[in-house]
């Protein structure tokens, strides 16, 4: 079924929107406080940083949500 207008259009929007919470997130990153992270949390935290997807994240951190928020925080890419 092809792509009416409409929708075309929103997800067009959520795509810059998208773009622009990836950017946020690397611009606002404490790559210095990130570099020194266990490889596991690090790798998490680029993940996040990337796609934005936290519970793929906290996943790969193999975390407790609460705590890998918290470790978010921390490294200044939480935007929650």
């Amino acid at each position: 079924m092809p792509e009416n207008s409409e929708s075309s259009d929103l997800i067009e929007e959520w795509e810059l929107i998208d773009r622009e919470l990836r950017e946020l997130r690397k611009r606002r990153a404490d790559w210095d406080f990130i570099r020194k992270l266990p490889l596991e949390l690090r790798e998490a935290i680029e993940v996040y940083i990337e796609r934005g997807d936290l519970r793929e994240a906290q996943h790969i951190a193999d975390a407790p949500l609460d705590e890998f928020i918290e470790v978010l925080r921390r490294a200044k890419v939480w935007t929650g």
